[in-house]
């Protein structure tokens, strides 16, 4: 019995009582509910045999005895209660077999009881620690939302309650593992980084844990993704540059693009290389163009109380741009509620979603908003009165351009891929067809396994993530009509 408690617990235990008494075994707690029930008796008989244990353990509450034995026409219970700790109701052990019972099954169902009570207890306190740390991850998780959104006053005031406390600045790492290892993970880098580490499981990808490390750190705790990479040996590491806490949104694509990277490394362990933002390029006309763009949404309010607000929806917009239909995970929402959000978003800044070009715009609007300061441009300063740029003017500023030019300068200047047929022309039809595998395949007259490995080529020649979101598509996007935007008519 000992034997069978340690390898599967109660429940293991259970269902060989069941069976030595050829009939249902169980768990109740004193009200008569089920908390765990076996039958291997007759077949059909489970769920009444059920109902008659639990209505004898609502028979022998406040009675003071060891074991009970209760006759109902051809069968017969036999209730043992058992012992627990002093501050939690300990459960009781029910067994209702045919009659005549079986020899010694009282004497055995006996015995049974302590190694049920040890192995119950046990796992309660299991049950108990797991809830724990589900809500301390649930709360990890929390304030990432809130610093990926901005809000850093409330994600300071939630993780107060956590430690470590929040750094700044920071370093982001995204780790990639097997799901079923990932707690493990978890305490590995714990331990690697001593502790300074604020680690969150990834809501959206079940194989993602997601590092928030002080900057600041010394050497050896600079090599914590080389570290992990090396003690863990499936693990594949992404890293950002360091970055002020208000642009955490902004770290965890680096360290996301990062580990497009490194997976096809033998390090397994890649660093985001050093680019402008095109939310910094722009400047203070940006901010004008982006406060004028969202304004609609910005001062949307609702008709019902219980509809989402600018605020809710803003967030909601912002998760669906980097995560695409894996916002539902990350917002804990259905698709349904995601989807009429989105209409409801386009309705209001008259854009179609569903257009790649589209989504670009929003996104570059919605990082420049979440930039806490742009650098001013007194080129656009000395002319408020004429109102916010177009997005063309926007980008065919200097800065705005030579940030283009470094997106797409791994495809082009004297180190572009010899191996890959026409990069440039791959990435412009796979962005004019949606970002979609299938429509770009068959424009290019290629397969669409051979789609998907000219962009995952492309992904380490770039250092960007493509195939999965966050995806680099909305910068190439920006990029390209960047550089085309001597040609094209202005855009609102």
């Amino acid at each position: 019995m000992y034997r069978l408690a340690r390898s599967g617990g109660s429940r293991e235990l259970l269902h060989w009582v069941s069976g030595r008494a050829a009939g249902w075994a169980g768990l109740l707690d004193g009200d008569g509910t089920v908390l765990h029930g076996v039958n291997r008796g007759a077949e059909g008989t489970g769920a009444e045999a059920a109902a008659l244990a639990g209505a004898y353990a609502k028979d022998i509450s406040g009675l003071d005895a060891r074991a009970f034995s209760f006759d109902h026409e051809r069968h017969t219970a036999l209730l043992f209660p058992l012992d627990g700790p002093p501050d939690a109701a300990a459960p009781i052990l029910a067994v209702v077999a045919p009659s005549p019972l079986p020899d010694g099954l009282a004497h055995l169902l006996s015995d049974a009881a302590m190694p049920l009570a040890l192995y119950w207890t046990a796992e309660a306190v299991e049950r108990k620690r797991r809830r724990v740390d589900l809500a301390e991850s649930r709360s990890r998780e929390a304030v990432l939302h809130l610093l990926m959104t901005g809000q850093l006053s409330i994600a300071h005031q939630v993780a107060g309650a956590l430690r470590p406390p929040l750094p700044d600045p920071v370093r982001l790492y995204v780790v990639e593992c097997a799901s079923g290892r990932r707690d493990e993970v978890a305490r590995i880098c714990t331990e690697l980084s001593g502790g300074r580490s604020w680690i969150v499981r990834c809501p959206v990808y079940a194989r993602h844990l997601i590092l928030i490390v002080p900057a600041d750190a010394d050497p050896a705790e600079q090599r914590l993704g080389l570290r992990v990479a090396e003690v863990v040996p499936e693990a594949v590491v992404g890293v950002s540059a360091d970055l002020p806490l208000p642009d955490t949104a902004t770290g965890y694509r680096q360290a996301f693009h990062a580990l497009a990277v490194a997976r096809a490394l033998p390090e397994r362990h890649a660093r985001f290389g050093s680019a402008p933002d095109p939310a910094v390029a722009s400047g203070a006309a940006g901010a004008r163009w982006a406060d004028r763009l969202l304004n609609p949404l910005l001062t949307y309010l609702p008709r019902r109380g219980q509809d989402p607000g600018s605020q809710e929806l803003s967030a909601t917009l912002a998760s669906w741009l980097a995560f695409s239909s894996h916002a539902t995970q990350h917002l804990k929402i259905h698709r349904n509620t995601l989807a009429a959000r989105l209409r409801l978003i386009g309705e209001l800044l008259g854009l179609d979603l569903n257009q790649v070009g589209d989504q670009a715009v929003l996104d570059l609007a919605l990082r420049i908003r979440a930039t806490p300061a742009l650098p001013r441009d007194p080129r656009w300063d000395e002319r408020p009165a004429e109102g916010p740029p177009t997005l063309d003017e926007l980008l065919r500023a200097p800065a705005v351009r030579e940030w283009a030019t470094r997106q797409l300068r791994p495809l082009t200047g004297p180190e572009a891929p010899r191996n890959t047929v026409d990069p440039l022309g791959t990435l412009r039809v796979w962005l004019d067809h949606g970002a979609q595998l299938a429509p770009a395949a068959e424009a290019l007259g290629i397969s669409v396994p051979g789609m998907r490995k000219r962009l995952t080529r492309l992904e380490s020649v770039l250092g960007r993530s493509l195939l999965q979101a966050p995806s680099a598509r909305y910068d190439l996007w920006l990029a390209f009509r960047s550089l085309d935007s001597e040609d094209t008519a202005p855009l609102p």
